[in-house]
């Protein structure tokens, strides 16, 4: 089922003003609670977790930024 154009931009409004500090409180919790000992590590493990979130969500993301594919052309903005 394929979500229109409103609900994904919504969905993805919701994600980034609520799942993604969740997100990072969580992974900065995890990276504490295993405590790396080199800042290298801890570098790549940081930008592993910041690219993993987005694998599930880009179809949500995808078009977002794009004007309304299913609005007439007079409800299109100028």
């Amino acid at each position: 089922m394929a979500l229109s154009y409103k609900a994904r931009r919504r969905l993805a409004l919701l994600v980034l003003l609520v799942g993604l500090p969740a997100y990072v409180v969580v992974a900065v919790t995890l990276v504490n609670w295993f405590d790396p000992q080199s800042r290298l590590a801890q570098f790549f493990i940081y930008v592993g977790l910041g690219l993993i979130w987005i694998l599930p969500l880009r179809p949500v993301f995808l078009g977002v930024g794009q004007p309304d594919p299913e609005a007439k052309p007079d409800e299109l903005p100028k």
